[in-house]
């Protein structure tokens, strides 16, 4: 398999999706335009929040897009790594925090099996 997983954004597939449903596209870029000016909160925030979002989704445009945003609208390469640690720990503290699950699982196990 010599093709990539992910791959790279190019004007000729941007195209094409847009082609093949112009009005939710425009109606997306709207919403996302929307979402990412500021309001209560920053914009360099939200874009932070996105950088951190996208780590947990796992998506690699979604990570390269929101990076390359944030570094325009002046966000640190500090600020950058600490929101991806947020990232981190949310994703960790999520498995620990589902151990509760297991925790209840075994004891009901055992209460059955004596």
């Amino acid at each position: 398999m010599d093709q990539p997983l992910y791959p790279a954004r190019s004007p000729a597939l941007a195209k094409h999706r847009s082609e093949l449903a112009p009005e939710i596209e425009a109606a997306f870029k709207a919403f996302n335009a929307r979402v990412f000016s500021d309001g209560a909160l920053p914009r360099q925030t939200k874009l932070l929040i996105a950088i951190a979002v996208a780590h947990v989704t796992q998506c690699p445009y979604c990570i390269r897009n929101n990076v390359e945003r944030a570094i325009r609208e002046g966000s640190t390469e500090q600020e950058i790594m600490e929101a991806i640690w947020v990232a981190a720990e949310m994703r960790a503290g999520a498995a620990y925090a589902h151990s509760t699950l297991a925790m209840d699982t075994i004891n009901h196990v055992k209460s059955q099996h004596g």
